[in-house]
């Protein structure tokens, strides 16, 4: 640390949770409110859902104003910290949030950096307790030393940053738009291709199904059920997840269109295993389908152990003389099936696409040597698209790492800024 700059608690220099809603507020007063779910440590509060006091979660009442930092104290690993900016007159935060106000010898510009760098937040995580739900309390949050230069340098550390951080937000906007363009080029891929075949010239006739319009004359349009000789969801129970050991248990969100998203996959006991979850098994081969959460995604059994589903993923077990298991995940994750489940899907917070709905999706249906065809070919251009889209997600992990650096290094002194703010505004 520079030998003029002070390390301060964080005490010192910001009060914490000044401001909260009284149990005694009109009941009809509208708030903005964000919970922890909502902030990212880069892109600051990303969303707000609005209600009524009377109806608005019990964790709804922390007050902030312009200048304040909030930093979650709850799931602490998430890194959910943003500097409020223009914040309108009812904005609410989540009480799993620490509202940090700069005082007297910090300027809220540097302090929306100081508590946003590595060092800060790699502080924050270790002082947590917990396992499952780290959290910290707001009086531990507040021992946490800050290095504090004077003020003219902060202001000139925040220009800095705002600057430099600003750049390198763009060049990630850029790749995030690249990466959105790739997505719809891949599902517009595997729609044109499950629907109009790979011969441009074959002669086409109406499907009768609004959602896949004309297909192959020589083609079938059936509905989902009639390919399967079996569809069920995961067992009805709930589970005792354990930490070690087990069998995998997945739930929607651990099934993508492109891949499986293990890394927070539950486990269940052998015991639980053997007991309740033998309602159906999947096997290799099989699709699992989403039915709630995120409903309308599918993806071929390819995961060689044993593991089970949630309620939420249904099993389909196909005539394999009909239809390739792959053939039909990319036919269901095509733009016209898509369609059809979400139209099947019922309920506004609690989604669920039905087992009743969901066989009565319609997807056209080639000859098995056709489907054979179409699946090497969707293999390979799908995994030419995924592989550009794996290069913007690299880039825009790099991108954040140089973001977190320079702030990190900026705030704790190892760069010194003030001549090139000055440079700038020369």
């Amino acid at each position: 640390m520079p030998s003029h700059w002070n390390a301060v608690r964080l005490m010192r220099v910001a009060s914490i949770n000044d401001d909260a809603l009284p149990e005694s507020t009109d009941p009809t007063f509208q708030m903005d409110y964000v919970d922890i779910g909502s902030v990212s440590l880069d892109k600051g509060i990303q969303q707000t859902q609005q209600y009524p006091f009377s109806a608005s979660p019990s964790r709804a009442r922390r007050l902030v104003r312009e200048g304040d930092i909030i930093v979650s104290t709850v799931r602490t690993y998430l890194k959910a910290i943003a500097s409020i900016s223009s914040p309108p007159d009812n904005l609410v935060v989540s009480t799993g949030f620490a509202v940090v106000r700069p005082g007297s010898g910090l300027l809220s510009g540097f302090a929306r950096y100081a508590l946003q760098s590595t060092e800060f937040v790699d502080e924050v995580i270790s002082r947590s307790t917990g396992v499952s739900y780290p959290a910290i309390n707001a009086s531990d949050l507040a021992r946490i030393l800050l290095r504090i230069p004077p003020s003219e340098e902060q202001s000139a550390i925040a220009a800095f940053l705002d600057r430099e951080t600003a750049k390198i937000d763009a060049l990630i906007a850029e790749q995030e738009k690249l990466i959105a363009l790739l997505v719809e080029k891949r599902q517009a891929t595997i729609s044109h291709a499950v629907t109009k075949g790979l011969d441009p010239h074959v002669p086409m006739k109406d499907s009768g199904v609004p959602w896949l319009g004309e297909v192959p004359a020589h083609w079938q349009s059936l509905q989902l059920g009639r390919l399967c000789a079996k569809v069920s969801d995961g067992p009805h129970f709930s589970p005792s997840y354990v930490e070690e050991g087990g069998v995998m248990f997945l739930s929607a969100r651990n099934i993508r269109a492109d891949g499986w998203s293990l890394s927070d996959a539950k486990f269940v006991s052998e015991d639980d295993y053997e007991e309740f979850c033998k309602r159906v098994v999947p096997e290799v081969g099989d699709v699992l389908y989403t039915k709630g959460g995120t409903t309308g995604i599918a993806r071929v059994v390819d995961l060689d152990f044993p593991f089970q589903v949630w309620v939420h993923v249904a099993v389909l077990k196909l005539h394999k003389d009909m239809a390739l298991p792959h053939y039909v995940a990319y036919a269901l994750n095509s733009i016209g099936c898509y369609e059809q489940s979400q139209l099947f899907t019922r309920g506004a917070t609690n989604q669920d696409l039905g087992l009743s709905r969901m066989i009565r999706i319609f997807m056209p249906l080639p000859p098995i040597s056709e489907q054979s065809k179409i699946v090497d070919f969707l293999d390979s251009a799908v995994a030419e698209i995924d592989g550009l889209r794996q290069h913007g997600l690299q880039a825009i992990d790099l991108l954040r790492e140089r973001r977190s650096a320079l702030i990190t290094a900026a705030v704790t002194g190892q760069i010194d800024v003030r001549g090139a703010v000055r440079a700038e505004v020369a």
